[in-house]
């Protein structure tokens, strides 16, 4: 995806976190958008920092870039969302496009991907953004409704920051 489609990404995933977090619409609801979306985006336009050093696709979009930002929270107490726009990006670059990405890089240098995905330039880049945005929110969705006991201990953390 391109990095109007991660922004757009990480600026629907923020609201609909508030929305799913908190659905009653109320003050608590836009205090969780404004509290998620920033970090959120931030986090989705991390990876792409690759393109101007190191190699786009393997430097910045792996699982261990990934399993430090899940991390920070822990150590830092800090960046509590950053996290899920990083894992965002991922996803979108995952499925949502046609190259993928190196998701063990500096192990292994092969690209992980679906065949479903569209070029970054494709007509269809952004609605393949919005579709796979809202799978991920109904995932968080059914999660926090059906399966909260499977919830990672951090995702109590990041709720809790707010």
């Amino acid at each position: 995806m391109n990095k109007k489609d991660h922004v757009l990404n990480g600026l629907l995933l923020g609201i609909g976190l508030g929305y799913v977090l908190h659905p009653a619409g109320d003050v608590e609801t836009l205090r969780t958008v404004a509290a998620a979306t920033i970090p959120v985006v931030l986090g989705a336009l991390f990876p792409d920092v690759d393109t101007d050093f190191g190699r786009h696709r393997k430097t910045l979009h792996s699982l261990p870039v990934l399993a430090v930002f899940v991390a920070y929270p822990y150590v830092f107490d800090n960046l509590h969302w950053v996290w899920v726009g990083v894992l965002t990006h991922y996803v979108l670059d995952v499925v949502g496009s046609k190259r993928g990405i190196a998701l063990f890089h500096p192990l292994s240098e092969k690209e992980y991907g679906l065949p479903i995905g569209v070029t970054t330039v494709s007509n269809y880049a952004t609605v393949v953004t919005i579709v796979i945005t809202a799978l991920e929110l109904a995932v968080v969705w059914a999660a926090i409704t059906y399966a909260p006991q499977y919830l990672p201990s951090g995702f109590d953390v990041a709720v809790n920051a707010l």
